[in-house]
């Protein structure tokens, strides 16, 4: 990489270098040549503990070079999450960071080639190889690891795209990312979700320009903006928050004009924040609701906002939603349901490693997504809770299951609950409610959570630990976490 000049256009830049496309695509068919040398073909998994920075663009597009499918990994997943995403998608190759490296366990990797993505070594080792001549091999998305009903990630492996999906791709990149050619992103979203990892590989597809930032800093964001000339951004509503909270000063020092398309999602959006942030940046803020397996579902522009406070928006184009209510018949305006797609438009997918399709939430009609929402008379989308316990916090998706069965190993613990309660910064918090056995001291609340540290993300892990006499179980043995969450609004 070479140093960053100010009058970069289109490329990659990230930690104050850049790349020119030219360099970038050269990068890539290098790592492609690497990756062909360890064995990886075409349908083939390599995986990617990185953070946001040019290797795992790299590595992304050189896995695309071969057909073979990139598999980011969330880098806060504690060491036993890596192995289980590592094993389950076969990857052939992992390319980690190198302070990443030493917390995973030897035999855990058994029969992967390894590489480290220091800054040296990386490009050193790339400069060994010879680019691959480009061949016909057609790209696949990355492969996306989201968990199910279990709480066990699932890797979304989709097929390559028809010319007919291929088209409605496109058409959908231009609703939802609002991509044209020569756009300027910025993204400090991690790339070890969906929407991001989509959305900054459309902007190279574009000739445009990618500036990779490894964290949310609100300050560091208006910075970026101004010096960069952004036009694009992806965002989640606590990046809203956190921006709203810096001092008037720092708000109307920088030039935000060159702004023209801001997508969020991940997480709702308070109508108050939404509108706040319109009226501080103009009409550029939009909004999609959807997920790993569908894609987007809905989107909604500033305008449709701020008549509609609250909506998600309507159908995009090749989607077509229903809401049902317990027994699957269609709801009328206005009365909650079940959400359910039918989205012919994207390419199909499985559950890597699972037979067939086995959604587990597949019915005659379409997805069922497990969101709760209702459509108005004018058919925008309206979410009111979700079916599922699924916590999201700060756009992360938190799964209560992998928690509780930490938290009920702890000694003392005799049951346990995790839920979401409302959190003006992140959207929702992760609360653990405990109840401890009888003439057991308790554990204190720094002890779990200092247990939980050395099993599990770090953002997983409550912010809270609430002792209680009893949890509310129902005959058959389900936690009633409805009370719960309303014991604590």
């Amino acid at each position: 990489m070479t140093a960053l000049g100010s009058n970069t256009s289109a490329g990659l830049i990230a930690e104050g270098c850049a790349l020119t496309l030219d360099a970038l695509q050269d990068r890539a068919l290098r790592a492609a040549a690497l990756f062909q040398s360890l064995g990886v073909n075409e349908g083939d998994c390599v995986a990617l503990l990185l953070r946001n920075r040019a290797p795992l663009i790299v590595a992304t597009l050189g896995a695309q070079h071969l057909g073979a499918y990139a598999v980011p990994i969330n880098w806060h997943f504690a060491p036993a999450e890596v192995a289980y995403v590592v094993k389950d998608c076969g990857a052939r190759v992992l390319l980690v960071e190198a302070d990443l490296r030493p917390a995973l366990a030897d035999d855990a990797l058994e029969g992967l080639a390894v590489l480290i993505a220091d800054v040296a070594g990386w490009d050193e080792t790339l400069d060994q190889r010879m680019p691959i001549a480009t061949d016909s091999k057609t790209a696949v998305q990355s492969m996306i690891y989201t968990s199910g009903t279990t709480g066990r990630p699932k890797g979304v492996r989709r097929a390559p795209a028809s010319p007919q999906q291929a088209a409605a791709a496109d058409r959908a990149r231009k609703e939802i990312y609002g991509s044209e050619p020569g756009m300027r992103l910025l993204m400090s979203a991690p790339l070890y979700h969906s929407a991001p990892n989509r959305f900054a590989l459309t902007a190279l597809q574009q000739m445009g320009l990618l500036v990779l930032e490894q964290k949310f800093d609100a300050l560091a964001t208006l910075r970026a903006i101004e010096a960069h000339a952004i036009t694009h951004m992806f965002m989640v509503p606590t990046m809203f928050v956190r921006l709203r909270a810096l001092p008037e000063a720092d708000r109307k020092r920088h030039d935000l004009s060159s702004l023209r398309w801001i997508i969020h999602a991940g997480a709702p959006c308070p109508p108050e924040v939404k509108a706040a942030m319109i009226d501080w940046w103009g009409p550029v803020i939009n909004e999609y609701y959807g997920s790993t397996e569908t894609g987007p579902i809905t989107f909604v522009n500033s305008r449709d906002a701020l008549r509609h406070g609250g909506t998600v928006g309507r159908p995009v184009q090749g989607v077509v939603l229903s809401i049902r209510d317990e027994v699957g018949n269609p709801c009328p305006p206005n009365q909650p349901g079940e959400i359910v797609v039918d989205q012919s438009s994207q390419a199909d997918f499985t559950y890597h490693g699972v037979d067939g399709h086995d959604h587990g939430t597949e019915t005659g009609g379409g997805w069922a997504t497990g969101d709760i929402g209702y459509l108005d008379a004018d058919g925008f989308l309206y979410i009111c809770d979700r079916r599922t316990d699924m916590i999201i916090s700060g756009g992360v998706n938190i799964y209560p299951a992998e928690i509780e069965a930490e938290l009920i190993r702890i000694a003392g613990v005799r049951d346990c609950a995790v839920i979401g309660v409302p959190d003006a910064e992140f959207g929702e918090a992760v609360v653990g409610i405990v109840e401890v056995a009888a003439g057991v001291t308790p554990p204190t609340d720094d002890a779990i959570k200092a247990i939980l540290k050395g099993r599990i993300a770090g953002y997983k892990v409550p912010r809270r630990i609430i002792f209680a006499s009893a949890l509310p179980r129902d005959d058959s043995g389900k936690i009633y976490k409805r009370k719960l969450r309303d014991s604590l609004a």
